[in-house]
């Protein structure tokens, strides 16, 4: 059981070494200034050389406890590990800059040391003389990558394009950047360079799919929301007809009618249409000559009317004889 067990732990502890032995051979050695004169500047205004690491995956890794060095004698494979140790600079924890995202860089600043800051090195750079470069891993004997830099004139760099080197001329220096970016380079080739797996644009297209989805999903839901209630309504409506509402479109209509006539006719006619006042003037010519009671002309007509007074008056005649 206890030999299973090492066995187990054995193959863990190679499978994790492999796995971050693969992890930190992305990061490379990029863009190198040794005569900076005009270049960044440190946290104290001050121009030093300095060299700048890339993360060439897509999957973030933490640098911290890896070496860079420009002394060649640790190439001796003789040499003790704590002796390669001294000669090399060892890049310090404590900040979150050392943790490189994928496709990412971070710049060293070399000759100076780690107490004006994390991302100082006591790497010695010459200014105006070839000068070799290396970076180690944590053990401080895989070397990772490694690159001699000639020497530069104030304010070039020596990048990396592909798996060539080249001399950059000062406005073409990309501190923290691609090294290689064109004015004039097409969307094409532009994405073939920054995303050579298609993990972009791949990620970029489902996400786009997703999102219009969730847009035709709400839509449509409200949309059968509207429809639901618009029903609903409706059979509202015909079940129990609303008569202020009837009497409101019935009066609405009637107020402009008479503002139509209005603005047609003038303020005079009050909002009567023309028709009408001829007919009520036609009606009254009708009626006037029909219902003529008086013909004779000065002549007043008086009916003879017997009121019941008269038959006591007859009943008291014998008291008067």
């Amino acid at each position: 059981m206890n030999k299973f067990g090492l066995l187990c732990g054995a193959l863990l502890l190679s499978g994790s070494s492999a796995m971050f032995g693969q992890g930190a051979k992305n990061i490379v050695i990029n863009e190198v200034v040794t005569n900076n004169s005009a270049s960044i500047q440190d946290e104290f205004g001050e121009h030093k050389a300095w060299i700048e690491l890339e993360n060439t995956s897509f999957t973030t890794y933490n640098i911290r406890g890896m070496y860079l060095t420009t002394d060649r004698s640790v190439l001796d494979p003789n040499m003790s590990v704590p002796e390669r140790i001294k000669r090399m600079s060892i890049i310090p924890s404590g900040d979150a800059r050392t943790n490189l995202g994928g496709r990412q860089h971070i710049v060293f600043i070399g000759n100076s040391t780690a107490v004006r800051g994390k991302l100082h090195l006591s790497l010695a750079i010459p200014m105006s003389e070839p000068v070799w470069v290396a970076l180690y891993n944590g053990n401080a004997v895989e070397l990772i990558d490694s690159v001699t830099v000639p020497a530069l004139n104030a304010d070039y760099s020596y990048a990396r394009q592909g798996k060539k080197w080249c001399v950059k001329a000062p406005q073409n220096v990309t501190p923290g950047t691609e090294n290689f970016i064109k004015t004039d380079e097409t969307k094409d080739a532009r994405l073939k360079r920054e995303d050579p797996y298609g993990f972009g644009i791949t990620l970029l297209a489902m996400g786009i799919v997703f999102i219009c989805l969730a847009v035709l999903f709400i839509f449509f839901s409200l949309f059968g929301m509207v429809v639901r209630h618009t029903e609903t309504a409706k059979k509202v409506a015909n079940k129990q007809p609303i008569k202020p509402i009837t009497k409101t479109v019935e009066k609405t209509a009637e107020i402009g009618h008479k503002t139509g006539i209005i603005l047609q006719e003038g303020l005079k006619t009050k909002g009567i249409d023309r028709e009408v006042y001829m007919a009520v003037i036609g009606m009254a010519l009708k009626q006037y000559e029909d219902d003529v009671h008086d013909v004779e002309s000065g002549v007043i007509t008086i009916k003879q009317k017997s009121s019941s007074w008269n038959d006591e008056f007859l009943q008291m005649t014998q008291f008067h004889q």
